[in-house]
C-alpha cells in the first residue's frame, strides 16, 4: 500500500510532491523519497522514517524543478532503510523509478541484468525496473518502458522520470491503483485521489494494462501494445476524508474490499503449477523430517488463523500441532526443544506477548518461522524464517485482510512442509494449488453480494447476544466471526463447536438469540445440519453459510448465504468474508465508531 505522486507543470515540484505524500500517509509507510530534474541531472532525497525526516533533509537544499516523482514505501523486498527507499535509479543516473506492487520474477531479472553489467544498490525488487528501462532505452522512453513491462511478471503501478526527457513522465499500472489529475497547464500522477485534491478534482482513473504519458503536450493513454485510447474525465465529488477511504464510508469496509488484491499479492511468486516456492524459508527435507511437533503462537485474530493452520498441518504434513495464545504460552512451561518448529503470527510484528514467545522458543533451541505483515518488524528480524503477508497496512482496528492473508500464509507453510515430507500425492497438491489460485476471484464474487449481507444484518440490530456454531475448520472461522461481531458491534457473541450444543449451550438458545451456522466441511455437513435443526427446535433464528447447491440447508434455516465452491481446506478464507461484512453492517446500524471500537488498540505492544 505504498504511495506514489508525480508532477509536471509550472509550480515548484518539491512542495507539490511532499504535500501529495502527506495526503497518502494514511496508507501506511516506513520510508519516503522524491526525485526531481535539476540542471546537471536527477536529484534524489530519501530517508527511512516519517515524512518529517525527509522534509528536514529537503529544507537544507534548493530546488527549482517543476517535474518530479515521490513515494512513500511500505517495505516488501528489503527491510526499511534509506537505500531501499524509493525512488530507485539506473547505473548512470538517467532514469528514476517509483513503484507499488510486487515484481514476482525480480530475482531472475536481477541476475540477468547483473550478467549484462548492471550494478545494483538496493535489496528491492523495484530497482530492476530502473535498470530494465536503461537496458532497453534507444531514444524513445515510452518504448523502453513498454519493453520493460513485457519482461515483468507481477503487480505494479510505476512512474518513470528521465533526465533525457525532462518534459515527460511515463506511468503504467497492473493490479495496483493509479490516477492522473488534470490541472491548468499541469498534470499529476498518484496512487490515490487524496494526493491531488488540493489542486484538481478532474481525474482519469487508469485501468489495468494501461500506460500514460504526461507532458507539456497533454496526456496520452495507450495499452501495453502501444494502441492509444480515449478516456472520460472523472470528477471527484468526495471531500478529502472520504477520498482517503476510496469513497468507502469506513476504512474497515475499504479493507474488506481490498482482500482479493491482498490474497493475490500474498500468493504472488509463491505458486508454481504443482509446487509451493517459499524463498524466505530455508528448511531442508531432513530438517522438516526432524520436527516432532509444531507449536503455533499468536493473539486475537492471528490466533484464529493459527487454529486453521493446525488442522492443515496435521492433515497434510502429519505433524502434531499445538496452538497457544501468546499471553499464556510462556506460563505453562511449554515443552519446546530443537525438535520443535514454532510458528508465530503477528500482523504488526510487534505484539509483545508473541515476541516474548518467539524469544523463549529460540532460547530453548526451537526453529522459529514468523508470519507477519510488516517487513523489518521485531518478529520478522528475530525469527529464523519469515513468510510475509502482502496485505498492506490496516487502518481499522478490527483486522480483516490481515486475517485472510495470515490463513494463506498458513496454507503455504502447510503445503511447503507437506512437499518436504512427501505425505500427500502430487496430484492432490496440484489440485490444491489450482484451487488456491482461484480464491481471489471467488472472494470478489462474495463481495459483489455485500448487499445481501446488509439485508441479513438487520436481524441483529436489536439483539443482545448471538452464537456462532460450526464443526472442524468451520469452528475456527466461527471463533473469528464472533470476535469481529463483539469487538465492533458490542453484541455479546460466542462461538461453539456445534457438537457441544447438548453439553450446556442449548440452555441459552431462545427466540431472541440468533444463531449463525457455518457448514462448508462436506464430511461434517450432515452432522452440522442436525445441530441446526436442534437450535431451530428451540425457536432460534438461524442464519446459514454454506456452499452453493446445498438446498436442504436453505429449508432448515431462516436466511442462507451461499458461498462459491472450493475444497474444504480453503473454505475458511471465503467463509469469513461475509462474517466480516455482517459485523460491519451491524456496527454501522447501531451507530458505533467502526474503525475505532471502544477500549481497543490496533497493536498490543505491552504485556
Amino acid at each position: 500500500m505504498c504511495g506514489i505522486v508525480g508532477y509536471i507543470g509550472k509550480r515548484p515540484a518539491v512542495p507539490v510532491l511532499v504535500e501529495g505524500l502527506k495526503k497518502l500517509e494514511y496508507r501506511g509507510y516506513d520510508s519516503s523519497g522524491i526525485a526531481v530534474l535539476e540542471e546537471g541531472g536527477i536529484r534524489i532525497a530519501k530517508s527511512v522514517g516519517k515524512l518529517a525526516v525527509l522534509e528536514e533533509k529537503l529544507a537544507s537544499r534548493t530546488f527549482k524543478s517543476t517535474v518530479g516523482i515521490g513515494h512513500t514505501r511500505w517495505a516488501t523486498h528489503g527491510r526499511p532503510s534509506d537505500i531501499n527507499a524509493h525512488p530507485h535509479m539506473d547505473c548512470h543516473g538517467d532514469f528514476a523509478v517509483v513503484h507499488n506492487g510486487i515484481i514476482e520474477n525480480y530475482l531472475e531479472l536481477k541476475q540477468w541484468l547483473i550478467g549484462e553489467g548492471h550494478l545494483f544498490r538496493s535489496e528491492t525488487d523495484t530497482e530492476v525496473l530502473a535498470h530494465l528501462v536503461e537496458h532497453f532505452y534507444e531514444g524513445d522512453l515510452e518504448e523502453a518502458v513498454r519493453k520493460t513491462l513485457s519482461r515483468v511478471s507481477g503487480s505494479y503501478a510505476t512512474v518513470v522520470l528521465s533526465y533525457k526527457h525532462p518534459d515527460m513522465l511515463v506511468a503504467a499500472r497492473k493490479d495496483s491503483p493509479m490516477i492522473v489529475g488534470i490541472g491548468e497547464g499541469e498534470y499529476f500522477i498518484a496512487s490515490d485521489i487524496p494526493a491531488v485534491l488540493k489542486y484538481t478534482r478532474n481525474t482519469f482513473i487508469m485501468e489495468d494494462g494501461e500506460m500514460v504519458t504526461v507532458s507539456e503536450d497533454g496526456v496520452k493513454f495507450c495499452d501495453f501494445s502501444g494502441k492509444c485510447r480515449e478516456k472520460i474525465i472523472f470528477e471527484v465529488t468526495w471531500d478529502s476524508v472520504a477520498a482517503e477511504k476510496g469513497g468507502y464510508e469506513h476504512f474497515m469496509l475499504k479493507e474488506i474490499f481490498e482482500q482479493p488484491k491482498a490474497l493475490r499479492d500474498t500468493l504472488a511468486g509463491r505458486l508454481g503449477n504443482d509446487n509451493v516456492v517459499l524463498q524466505e524459508v530455508d528448511l531442508s527435507p531432513s530438517e522438516v523430517a526432524s520436527f516432532q511437533k509444531v507449536a503455533i503462537v499468536a493473539c486475537g485474530t492471528a490466533y484464529h488463523a493459527g487454529l486453521i493452520g493446525r488442522s492443515l498441518i496435521e492433515r497434510w504434513a502429519k505433524i502434531p500441532v499445538e496452538v497457544d495464545i501468546a499471553s499464556e504460552f510462556r506460563y505453562r512451561s511449554p515443552l519446546i526443544d530443537d525438535k520443535t518448529l514454532v510458528v508465530v503470527i503477528s500482523q504488526s510484528g510487534e505484539t509483545a506477548d508473541t515476541l516474548a514467545a518467539l524469544r523463549e522458543s529460540k532460547k530453548n533451541g526451537a526453529r522459529v518461522i514468523a508470519i507477519t505483515n510488516v517487513v523489518g518488524s521485531s518478529v520478522a528480524r528475530e525469527a529464523h524464517d519469515v513468510i510475509h503477508t502482502w496485505a498492506g497496512p490496516e487502518i481499522a482496528v478490527a483486522s480483516t485482510k490481515a486475517y485472510t492473508t495470515q490463513i494463506e500464509g498458513m496454507i503455504l507453510l502447510a503445503l511447503y512442509l507437506t512437499q518436504a515430507k512427501g505425505t500427500m500425492p502430487q496430484e492432490w497438491i496440484t489440485e490444491i494449488i489450482s484451487e488456491l489460485k482461484k480464491l481471489p476471484e471467488k472472494a470478489e464474487e462474495i463481495l459483489k453480494q455485500a448487499y445481501r449481507i446488509e439485508e441479513i444484518s438487520k436481524l441483529f440490530t436489536e439483539v443482545y447476544s448471538t452464537f456462532f456454531i460450526g464443526r472442524g475448520l468451520d469452528w475456527g472461522v466461527a471463533q473469528e466471526g464472533s470476535l469481529k461481531l463483539k469487538e465492533i458491534s458490542y453484541i455479546h457473541a460466542e462461538a461453539y463447536a456445534a457438537g457441544e450444543l447438548k453439553h450446556g449451550t442449548l440452555a441459552l438458545i431462545t427466540e431472541e438469540t440468533p444463531v449463525i451456522a457455518l457448514a462448508t466441511q462436506r464430511d461434517l455437513y450432515e452432522k452440522t445440519l442436525s445441530n441446526v435443526i436442534e437450535v431451530k427446535a428451540r425457536d432460534a433464528k438461524v442464519i446459514g453459510f454454506t456452499f452453493e447447491g446445498n438446498s436442504d440447508f436453505d429449508r432448515s434455516v431462516d436466511e442462507v448465504f451461499y458461498l462459491p465452491e472450493t475444497v474444504n481446506e480453503l473454505a475458511p478464507i471465503l467463509t469469513v468474508i461475509p462474517l466480516q461484512l455482517l459485523s460491519y453492517y451491524v456496527s454501522v446500524a447501531r451507530g458505533n465508531d467502526v474503525d475505532k471500537p471502544r477500549n481497543l488498540a490496533k497493536s498490543v505492544t505491552v504485556e
